[in-house]
């Protein structure tokens, strides 16, 4: 996978707690993405403080708007697993998801660009026991998830696998 698989240190670990609580969830939510935009610009595509201050793989989503049909291009964090890439509609605990959930919901087509490397992917849901293996992968990556679970008020969290499209 062009995505490596993430080895973050114990100070990155601590930005996971960080980026959990409560506050964290909420002040990051509002200002991650606006840095990440300006550090992929400045780098060139080469980096993000998402993924720099937690040592986990941010790169760009693009999706179809599900009204617009126009791009739309949004950093997250993206986990590689097995033969795919996992996309956590988490929302940071919130009760609604997040609109890149609603556009890969109506066109599954995307790509994402990692480190200035675009790939084609089709996104298509995690069901059942895919889903438990898959969510058990990402919370031991990202603990912040289970908590995130506890805080949207009981809407179910998604798992969009992200195959490629070719090799």
């Amino acid at each position: 996978m062009f995505i490596p698989e993430p080895q973050p240190r114990a100070w990155q670990r601590w930005m996971h707690n960080l980026s959990s609580s409560r506050w964290g969830a909420k002040a990051f939510s509002f200002f991650f993405h606006h840095v990440d935009n300006a550090a992929l610009k400045w780098s060139n595509g080469r980096f993000t403080f998402g993924g720099w201050a937690t040592g986990l793989p941010v790169a760009i989503l693009t999706t179809t708007g599900a009204k617009s049909g126009q791009p739309r291009a949004v950093p997250l964090l993206i986990i590689p697993y097995e033969n795919a890439l996992l996309l956590v509609a988490s929302n940071w605990g919130g009760k609604k998801y997040p609109a890149w959930y609603h556009n890969l919901r109506a066109q599954p087509q995307c790509q994402v660009t990692y480190r200035n490397e675009t790939r084609a992917f089709r996104a298509r849901a995690a069901q059942g026991a895919e889903y438990a293996r898959a969510w058990e992968h990402a919370v031991n990556l990202y603990k912040g998830y289970a908590e995130y679970q506890k805080r949207t008020g009981g809407r179910p969290i998604p798992i969009l696998l992200l195959e490629p499209l070719s090799k």
